[in-house]
């Protein structure tokens, strides 16, 4: 007898049909090859980074001139690089406001305001606490925290600094005063939308530099 190794309807005559003799091994392959075309045909999996932000260099070393501009009821000291501007957006129009300013650190774009008014019977020393207070806590609404710390410069002046946080418009702020003629207050801005993970490295630079300010701190 004939045995071909043929395809049935190929067969011919005196030949016995017979299955490919290979049939096994393809029994085999091709669910492996189906499995193949099905993982070959899934989505790719995207696995996103972590969330990363722009290196800021801060300076190696604070550096600090004396901020002693005639006429003025007070005198500090401020980073040697910044630039000091009136404030303009409230003072325009106002006498008592002349003494407000803008300390600007270029780099950083940090921006120190500062306020001051002289106490009196129209704006007595708890009225202006109170107002520092409300100003403060205004921001409690983006806030994480608030925490305040109260202490003493070396001339005997008061000073609070309020840390604010989480992602409020400005992260420290503080009022200084002697209670009996003078009062400041300073908030720290930047120049950029505020995000405390990203503005890190520069808050934890400059708040420093406002302790600074406030520990050299002097009346006129």
């Amino acid at each position: 007898m004939n045995i071909c190794y043929i395809y049935p309807q190929t067969a011919g005559a005196g030949c016995k049909r017979q299955l490919p003799i290979f049939t096994p091994m393809l029994k085999r392959l091709i669910p492996a090859l189906a499995l193949l075309a099905v993982a070959s045909c899934r989505p790719e999996v995207y696995t996103p980074k972590p969330t990363g932000y722009f290196r800021i260099d801060t300076p190696a070393t604070h550096r600090y001139i004396l901020f002693d501009r005639p006429g003025f009821p007070y005198t500090f000291e401020i980073p040697a690089n910044s630039v000091v501007d009136q404030d303009t957006i409230f003072n325009k129009h106002q006498q008592d406001n002349r003494f407000w300013i803008n300390v600007y650190v270029p780099g950083l774009e940090g921006i120190i305001n500062i306020t001051y008014k002289e106490i009196n019977k129209d704006m007595p020393f708890y009225k202006l606490m109170d107002d520092a207070w409300g100003l403060s806590y205004f921001h409690h609404e983006k806030a994480d925290y608030i925490d305040s710390r109260s202490t003493a410069n070396p001339d005997g002046t008061q000073c609070i600094l309020y840390t604010v946080g989480g992602n409020s418009a400005s992260r420290y702020q503080f009022a200084a005063s002697d209670s009996t003629r003078h009062f400041l207050r300073g908030s720290l801005y930047f120049d950029v939308t505020p995000n405390a993970d990203s503005l890190k490295p520069v808050t934890d630079f400059m708040v420093q530099d406002l302790q600074h300010m406030l520990s050299t701190l002097r009346w006129r």
